[in-house]
């Protein structure tokens, strides 16, 4: 299929005969297979051609069939266009925010969704081994952060330190990242900002696209594929994807772990036991009228991963288990973790309004498996499952988006959230819990001139958290007043509702004067208490220490203001992002003086807290092939009142640079558009710690990678070919906001990975 004018290819093209039909590819070939020898007549459009109609007389032998297209020529009436690209869109709201292209994704993919958006300013993760990490924002996580999926808010069991985000990164087309509070719109647990996985891209008529994601690494021998097809015909299409992983435990650039004064031997630098296995699927099916746009779906992540033997109460200085047997083994301590998903997204156009709901249902279910080691009057115990977690969560959320004229974008809408979380296991650390919360919003968007935009919204959210009742399973002794003894089952959790009910408000401006564009936004959002926060009393065995909730904690308040300069031409961009935040009673774990048998009493309480700091940018186009990127990321965290005054809060990540250069050279052979990419980050030692916290040292990391389009066959999409080297001086170094930094292990040495993905169409 070619242009009758220039002999370029023609891509999709449409190709209909009777009960038959094709679409023409890049290079404008296009095959119609299981046909009986006949006489068959096609017509063949595109737009901007004139159609045109071919028989064709099938024989058992044939040659290639040649069409050429004429260009159409069309005088139309004037015709005035009304609307705004994405990127303007963007520039005139009022708040922070980063958009994400499968681009960005593609480029810089590491081993979890998160690793790889780490490149962002701004943005760091917590690890936990080489499969699984969690998101920080600005040096905030966990319930601070809310992850959105297609417009529901994941839920999981993300209170936990070493548990990871469970969405599958393949796949992904667009992301917004909103830096700050974003309690307006999304809710509670958003107060320090949120990872927005948007819907994909409807398809286009008629067509029929997949490809096929080919993954090789090193470090931990991970082996990977990832497969989708997606197709749609006129009103229905439909969308799928494979995801299998299977990776061993990954080396660390030492052959020894000081813990306490007991050192670990590392065999052939392996960090036993922490190899793991992955399966995911997901499917969707949608429908598109001129009004009416609906598409349900289904997802399910499946994981099984081990921790470190020395992690996990150090129990292996006694343990009878062969971890360097083979790096592949998954043996105790480990978690199995499965999330199923379903949702639904439907939006209804009706004049100047759109309704849009998002429904949605999930179960995260979590086994975390251990060495039955019995504590204080505890028996040990006949199986290795130590806690057992089934949540599941009810989503609604409905919103109104209306223009009443060309000044004013209203948007009103409302968020309902069901959960219930099961327990079970031998070791108890947080109860059973329900909760119930229901949010509504109302904001403008109003444009004072085109340069001017002015925002301003409130919400308000009222919550219920029901614990449940919990017994010890064994008798414990007491001592009585009388000098006697008594053998009771100890309660570790009440029975207790408690209720929680505040108000989040945002307003802001945006301005663009040419090239530059001024932003200001300041935010009033809250968070309310976990159960965790609330009622947990047990062993964490997992960070080595005894934690204790506490049933009068106010919901978390935070004040923040936001400012945002950026400044871009064709050749140069630049930008700066600060902010300042105020906690007036930030929730964290506070290390206590007390024990529990050799463990430390962590103990839930509040304090207030300032923050401050931001992210800078650059980036700039040289030699027209070469391009270099620049930015760095700073956060203050300083304790104002409380137990721990005068000190940082957990986790806090130190000053942050990144430097990168991307060079496109030209076509080598048959590999197209070859870019190499060289990333160098530098960070500072963090002495700002909260005791018993470490300090780390700075270090310096260069990762380097090669990204290459192929033609290996005539009338195909191109093979995209990714080499990524990361941490190519196999450099030895601790990043503070990783899992494992806490018993000093390091971070994943050198790393050679190689991924393949395979386009292909219809």
């Amino acid at each position: 299929m070619k242009n009758a004018n220039t002999l370029q290819a023609i891509e999709r093209a449409n190709i209909i005969g009777e009960g038959l039909f094709s679409i023409s590819s890049a290079t404008g070939a296009f095959t119609i297979k299981n046909v009986v020898e006949d006489t068959y007549s096609f017509t063949i459009s595109h737009i901007g051609y004139v159609p045109k109609t071919v028989t064709v007389i099938v024989e058992s032998e044939m040659e290639i069939v040649q069409v050429y297209l004429n260009e159409s020529s069309t005088a139309l009436k004037e015709v005035e266009v009304r609307g705004k690209s994405k990127h303007r869109i963007i520039k005139e709201t009022p708040i922070v925010s980063h958009t994400v292209s499968k681009e960005f994704l593609d480029k810089n993919r590491e081993n979890s969704l998160m690793q790889t958006l780490s490149e962002i300013p701004g943005v760091s993760t917590i690890n936990i081994g080489s499969g699984q990490s969690k998101p920080v924002i600005r040096g905030l996580g966990f319930n601070r952060v809310a992850v959105v999926q297609n417009g529901i808010k994941h839920e999981a069991q993300q209170w936990g330190n070493d548990h990871g985000l469970e969405i599958d990164q393949y796949g992904i087309e667009n992301i917004q990242i909103i830096k700050g509070p974003a309690s307006l719109v999304y809710g509670s647990d958003a107060i320090a900002g949120v990872v927005d996985i948007q819907p994909n891209k409807i398809p286009i008529q008629n067509s029929f696209d997949g490809d096929v994601n080919i993954l090789g690494e090193s470090n931990n021998d991970l082996l990977g594929i990832s497969t989708s097809i997606e197709v749609r015909k006129e009103k229905w299409f439909y969308r799928g994807r494979l995801t299998y992983r299977d990776y061993g435990d990954y080396k660390v650039p030492t052959d020894q772990i000081n813990y306490e004064n007991y050192i670990f031997e590392l065999y052939d630098n392996n960090l036993r036991n922490t190899a793991g296995k992955e399966a995911n699927a997901s499917f969707s099916i949608g429908y598109v009228l001129d009004d009416v746009k609906s598409e349900f779906f289904f997802s399910n992540v499946n994981t099984k991963n081990g921790f470190f033997a020395n992690a996990h109460g150090l129990e292996v200085r006694t343990s009878s288990i062969d971890y360097d047997s083979s790096n592949r083994d998954i043996d105790l301590p480990f978690h199995k973790v499965n999330h199923f998903k379903i949702m639904n997204n439907t939006s209804i156009n009706m004049g100047k309004h759109t309704f849009h709901f998002d429904l949605g249902y999930q179960n995260n279910h979590r086994e975390e498996h251990s060495e039955p080691v019995p504590h204080g009057y505890m028996p040990k115990p006949s199986d290795s499952k130590e806690r057992e977690f089934n949540k599941n969560t009810y989503s609604l959320n409905m919103r109104d988006t209306f223009k009443p004229n060309n000044q004013h974008d209203i948007v009103v809408g409302i968020n309902v959230e069901f959960q219930d979380n099961n327990i079970n296991g031998w070791g108890f650390l947080i109860p059973e819990y329900s909760r119930f919360t229901i949010g509504a919003f109302a904001y403008d968007q109003f444009e004072i001139r085109p340069d001017l935009h002015f925002l301003a919204g409130i919400r308000y959210d009222y919550g219920l958290v029901d614990t449940k009742p919990y017994y010890d399973w064994f008798l414990s002794t007491i001592n009585n007043n009388d000098g006697s003894r008594s053998y009771v089952y100890l309660q570790r959790a009440q029975n207790k509702t408690l209720g929680f009910g505040n108000i989040s408000a945002s307003t802001g401006l945006s301005y663009i004067q040419k090239n530059t564009t001024y932003k200001l936004n300041i935010g009033k959002s809250f968070r309310m208490p976990l159960a965790n926060e609330l009622a947990s009393d047990g062993v964490n065995y997992h960070m080595y220490r005894y934690e204790k909730g506490n049933l009068d904690l106010d919901p978390e308040e935070s004040y923040q203001l936001d400012i945002d300069i950026d400044h871009t031409t064709k050749q140069f961009s630049v930008g700066i992002s600060p902010f300042v935040n105020f906690f007036e009673n930030y929730i964290y774990l506070n290390p206590t003086s007390n024990y529990y048998e050799t463990l430390q009493i962590y103990e839930y309480t509040q304090a207030k807290v300032f923050r401050f700091g931001g992210e800078i940018r650059a980036s700039t186009t040289l030699f027209k092939n070469l391009q270099l990127d620049a930015s760095a990321e700073y956060v203050y965290s300083k304790q104002t009142s409380g137990a721990k005054e005068g000190f940082t809060i957990p986790f806090s990540p130190p000053l942050s640079g990144l430097f990168s250069a991307n060079y496109q050279f030209k076509k080598i052979f048959f590999f197209d558009k070859p870019q190499f990419i060289a990333d160098y980050r530098i960070t500072a030692a963090q002495k700002e710690i909260v005791p018993p916290e470490e300090k780390t040292d700075g270090y310096q990391v260069l990762n380097i990678s090669l990204l290459t389009e192929m033609d290996l066959f005539k009338n195909n999409l191109p093979i995209e070919m990714r080499i990524k080297l990361n941490n190519a001086f196999n450099t030895k170094y601790f990043d503070h906001t990783s899992f494992y930094r806490l018993i000093d292990v390091p971070e994943a040495g050198r790393n050679l990975s190689i991924s393949l993905t395979i386009p292909f169409n219809k």
